[in-house]
């Protein structure tokens, strides 16, 4: 421990370095950024599903010739008033009719383009075999206390509708929905942060459980819970609206719904373009901007596909980034297009960087769900690194605040821009983070480890089958056609030999092929019961060399089923990475172990989600899986507990940090003095005990 801690202590002192450094750093490179070419200052919005389009916006204008500063992000108000006054000049995340609501008469801000033509839907959804079996198509059937507690999942009897954060504008809609319907006496508007509450919505769709929630498009939990196929529309009972959005209430009937009952389907709400929006003086100036603006359109096919993308990988973002290349790259021909209607003589230039905005003035901090590390059940926040935040920032005579989000991205973005002053949830420290974020001490110094099954909770149904799969995988098929080859042959030059003259041997053939079949098998065997002998000179002949042979050929015959019955036990016998060559290895993308097992010669089979490699290793489609070990062994020691167990130390080692920005040294400075004053007190090792067991 006491060298644990003078190395700590020295990671400190270069953390701290590194901090009086970076301001002159950054100075210096915001200084090398500037050049001639004309500047975009670029925004986006605070709901990373949205990222995707402002990237790709941002690749368009770069090749049109212009230098971008950002995107930074922004609430829908803060944005609209920043374009107003000229402090930004565009975003492309304008959803409309719902943000007309921003944009006051007289307002120097335009509306250019539509990306997305009436794509952004929203609505009320129920899981379909809820739906028919109940009779449930709309959201006045809820009015039913009935049928309202078929989604009751905290107990009060009445509906639980997970909805929408409270600030947002589709909240209000909400709320006044069900009071215009007379539903707030069967029905609780569920907010809180969506991330997680959609996420376990989800978990009870799979458990066979009802599930009623509100969502849009595009948004991954489409590529989830599939409209017409897993859950279907609930429409409202006529159309309603708040005041503010009175002048679309003509426009919430709409054709084409899938999984809706009627067509039209009175959603409730009316359908949205996403569009940019300019600053107009800023477009009166930049011409070019404003006729790409009015070309771009990008498919809601491919917006959805790459938010299902983005949340199923972590979405760091270079990801999102990469998405967006890809893109571009795939779309070169109308690109070309859009560029050369916009400016035929544009040309692309380097990407720069932006500055963001600095943090707040708490401890807010944004969580992404991976246990042990984060655990978000019952609406509540637990794990390691939450209880070790709060120990901390008790030190610091702080409160915590935390509030969920699906990607890495969106930790370091809030970040960034000071909606979130720290972020955990397993987070490796990795170079490619370290130069966009700051990292604490290390508060775990772990490694991978390997998952594999328990052999106790293997069933004989199991064995059995895992036996025929060796079987098959082995040489035993061909040399048992070899053996039956053998003996037919054998069988065959025994009855020529001896059918004229020995009894044992009928002379017809259909009887005589039997009696030689079942002599070459016993006396291959060497078990010769004598009841049937050769006699003649030849048949001897053939009998003495059959027995030399067959000694061979059945003692190989014996070799390859025990090597079988080796095989299929010996599979799971994986005691560390010397024992995955050959194996069938998973883990999950842009892991540790994605990167660690093609070292070793193990090309693994990749998951999206560390989730989905449980139930291949539990069906035998894989012999093991690879990932950090704090997840996997407390999957072992919970969810899978008598099904799977981690086998071995840990190896390639990794270490766990929380983020911080690095415009906020000083706090950096606090955390690490606070974790190392839990690390010298005795607190944090009974806190790792509770969670990992006693350190090894």
């Amino acid at each position: 421990m006491h060298n644990s801690l003078r190395r700590a202590l020295v990671a400190l002192l270069v953390l701290v370095l590194g901090a009086l450094v970076l301001p002159l750093g950054a100075s210096a490179t915001a200084q090398d950024t500037s050049g001639d070419a004309p500047r975009v200052r670029l925004a986006r919005a605070t709901w990373d599903t949205g990222w995707f389009q402002a990237e790709v916006y941002r690749l368009l204008l770069e090749r049109l010739g212009y230098q971008v500063d950002g995107p930074t992000t922004m609430d829908n108000a803060e944005f609209y008033g920043a374009v107003a006054e000229g402090e930004v000049d565009l975003w492309v995340n304008g959803w409309f009719p719902s943000h007309h609501v921003f944009i006051p008469d007289g307002s120097p801000v335009s509306v250019v383009g539509t990306a997305v033509d009436d794509g952004a839907l929203q609505g009320y959804f129920v899981d379909a075999a809820t739906a028919v079996a109940h009779g449930i198509s709309n959201l006045g059937d809820l009015s039913d206390p009935a049928i309202a507690e078929l989604f009751d999942h905290d107990g009060d009897g009445v509906a639980d509708l997970v909805g929408c954060n409270v600030g947002w504008s589709c909240a209000s809609i909400i709320d006044h929905h069900l009071e215009a319907y007379g539903l707030t006496g069967t029905v609780e508007h569920v907010q809180g942060d969506y991330s997680p509450l959609i996420a376990e919505t989800i978990d009870r769709f799979r458990d066979g459980q009802p599930v009623l929630y509100f969502t849009w498009t595009p948004n991954w939990t489409a590529g989830e819970l599939v409209p017409g196929q897993d859950v279907v529309w609930l429409e409202t009972p006529f159309p309603s609206l708040p005041a503010d959005l009175a002048s679309s209430i003509d426009y919430t009937t709409i054709a084409g719904i899938p999984g809706c009952a009627n067509d039209p389907c009175q959603t409730g709400w009316p359908p949205n373009d996403i569009r940019a929006v300019a600053n107009t003086d800023f477009l009166s100036a930049n011409p070019s901007v404003g006729r790409l603006l009015e070309q771009v359109v990008i498919p809601l096919t491919d917006i959805s596909a790459q938010n299902v993308r983005m949340v199923t990988t972590g979405g760091d973002p270079a990801d999102i980034r990469r998405h967006a290349e890809e893109w571009v790259a795939a779309n070169q021909a109308t690109v070309e297009r859009w560029i050369a209607a916009a400016d035929p003589d544009a040309v692309g230039i380097s990407e720069p960087s932006g500055e963001e905005a600095g943090p707040g003035g708490t401890l807010t901090v944004a969580a992404r769900a991976l246990p042990p590390f984060v655990i978000y059940e019952n609406r509540i926040y637990s794990g390691f690194e939450v209880e070790l935040v709060r120990l901390a920032a008790a030190k610091l005579g702080m409160g915590v605040e935390i509030y969920a989000v699906d990607t890495t991205a969106k930790q370091i973005d809030d970040i960034d821009r000071g909606v979130a002053r720290l972020g955990l949830g397993g987070v490796a420290v990795t170079e490619s983070r370290e130069e966009v974020v700051d990292f604490s001490l290390p508060v775990l110094d772990s490694g991978l480890t390997i998952l594999v099954p328990n052999d106790s909770s293997r069933g004989i149904g199991d064995r059995i089958a895992s036996f025929f799969r060796a079987v098959w995988s082995s040489d035993l098929p061909w040399l048992m056609i070899v053996f039956a080859a053998a003996v037919l042959v054998a069988a065959h030059l025994i009855w020529l030999s001896e059918r004229r003259h020995n009894p044992d041997f009928a002379v017809p053939y259909r009887r005589g092929i039997w009696d030689s079949f079942y002599w070459s098998v016993v006396t291959m065997s060497t078990v010769g019961y004598g009841d049937k002998v050769a006699r003649g000179t030849r048949g001897r002949v053939l009998a003495l060399l059959w027995i030399a042979l067959g000694t061979l050929v059945f003692a190989s015959f014996t070799a390859a089923i025990a090597s079988s019955l080796a095989v299929s036990e010996l599979r799971s016998e994986i005691s560390g990475p010397s024992d995955l060559a050959g194996k069938r290895v998973a883990t999950a993308t842009h892991s540790a172990a994605e990167t660690y097992l093609p070292s070793i010669g193990v090309g693994p089979v990749l998951v999206g989600n560390i989730d989905d490699a449980y139930p291949l290793l539990l069906d035998g489609e894989v012999d093991a899986v690879v990932f950090d070990a704090p997840v996997l062994q407390f999957h072992a020691a919970r969810e899978g507990d008598g099904e799977v167990t981690t086998v071995g130390s840990d190896f390639q080692r990794v270490q766990y940090g929380f983020m911080l920005s690095p415009d906020d040294p000083e706090l950096r400075e606090h955390i690490n003095l606070a974790l190392l004053d839990l690390v010298e007190s005795g607190i944090y090792e009974r806190l790792h005990d509770t969670w990992f067991g006693p350190q090894r």
